[in-house]
């Protein structure tokens, strides 16, 4: 199956008592069920989140005959969505309000090593 990769990037509040709570709610006793649960149902078949300072990084990937947009649109409407986003958006550096697609800007790749 071919894959698509998506890289996208979203900044923290720079408070150290927050960041540490969104690690927390990341790691495997803090994320709901009903959150990784939606993400597989969409068509996401890995997700990845690394933190540098404030500075989040995520890589997406999915099946190429997956519509990325399409996707998150549906992850948006799954249950405990809407209060997953607004649990972790308290920590985050934008509208808390927003949906995940909302709050993550997709990266432009630049480079790739020559084979």
């Amino acid at each position: 199956m071919e894959t698509k990769r998506y890289c996208l990037t979203l900044d923290l509040v720079d408070d150290p008592e927050l960041i540490e709570l969104y690690k927390k709610y990341h790691s495997p006793e803090g994320i709901w069920p009903e959150i990784p649960q939606g993400i597989k149902s969409v068509g996401i078949t890995r997700m990845d989140i690394y933190l540098l300072g404030t500075r989040l990084f995520m890589i997406l990937e999915m099946p190429e005959s997956v519509d990325r947009d399409e996707a998150m649109a549906k992850l948006a409407t799954l249950p405990r969505q809407d209060e997953w986003e607004a649990t972790v958006g308290k920590c985050q550096l934008c509208d808390p309000n927003a949906t995940s697609s909302g709050k993550w800007q997709l990266m432009e790749q630049i480079f790739t090593l020559p084979e």
